[in-house]
């Protein structure tokens, strides 16, 4: 059994949400390059150029490259042979707290939704997923969440009868809908099957994948693929400002489902795909 300090926690955790403020990683950053590449108009060239720019000054400066720096959302994976000398939440929360003050971020998260005056003071406290797994590590995965690509998210309870041609329609129709609001172009996180609760957590769990990576079930690699085909074909766009691309990429996590339901959540994720992890 290997004891791990919660001091150790809050430390990696502040570390990583401050990293994951200023430094886009590099996968989505070729991944705007390659779009920039494919388009022809002028206006969503502009904007990509200017994403590409906005991620390149934000990383040398340290400096958040969105204003809004997200709610703190944070996916522990904690081995059974680790003992904890302290409180894992007050940890993580702990570590949020000196992210949000030290690398001067966006405090964002309100105690009442219904009082728009009852900010925390400090974004905790943080959403916390805790998974077991074996081994004597800690893994965290610090993603900052904003509020206007999360706001474009949409749970569903399909009919099975809809089928795989349903599941492709409605995302499309979705985002088609959603225009410029999520800052486009968009990574497309699909929870697809479990049940209610299941599905949304499939499909936030997907944005944590490195962007662009397959799924090892072809039949899920194959489906990724053709939603993402549809979705830029759309035309949405840059920004919401027409042109080839909307969606650098879609992610789906499948999970078995009751046979009378088909859950489908999509979690939209905007340019600024955040996320920052560590071993401990």
């Amino acid at each position: 059994m290997r004891t791990i300090a919660c001091r150790d926690i809050a430390a990696t955790v502040a570390e990583l949400f401050q990293q994951a403020n200023w430094d886009l990683p590099q996968e989505v950053c070729t991944a705007l390059q390659t779009a920039l590449a494919q388009e022809t108009e002028e206006l969503p060239r502009t904007v990509l150029q200017t994403l590409l720019e906005n991620a390149t000054i934000a990383r040398e400066q340290r400096l958040a490259m969105c204003q809004d720096c997200g709610l703190a959302v944070v996916f522990v994976e904690l081995g059974y042979e680790c003992h904890l000398d302290g409180d894992l939440y007050e940890a993580v929360d702990a570590g949020v707290r000196e992210a949000y003050a030290k690398g001067y971020l966006r405090k964002s998260l309100l105690a009442d939704p219904l009082d728009r005056s009852s900010n925390t003071g400090d974004n905790t406290p943080a959403i916390v997923h805790v998974k077991l797994v074996g081994g004597d590590r800690v893994r965290l995965h610090c993603a900052p969440k904003g509020g206007g690509s999360e706001n474009m998210s949409a749970l569903w309870m399909l009919s099975p009868s809809a089928g795989r041609e349903g599941v492709i329609a409605r995302i499309v129709e979705h985002v088609a809908a959603a225009g410029g609001k999520p800052c486009p172009p968009l990574v497309l996180g699909v929870g697809l099957g479990g049940n209610f609760e299941k599905a949304a957590l499939l499909a936030k769990e997907a944005l944590l994948r490195p962007l662009g990576q397959p799924s090892p079930l072809k039949e899920i690699a194959d489906l990724e693929q053709e939603i993402l085909q549809r979705v830029n074909a759309t035309g949405v766009g840059p920004m919401g400002l027409g042109g080839r691309t909307t969606a650098l990429a879609v992610h789906v996590e499948r999970h078995p489902c009751h046979l009378a339901s088909l859950p489908l959540a999509l979690n939209v994720q905007c340019h600024a795909a955040r996320h920052k992890s560590a071993v401990i």
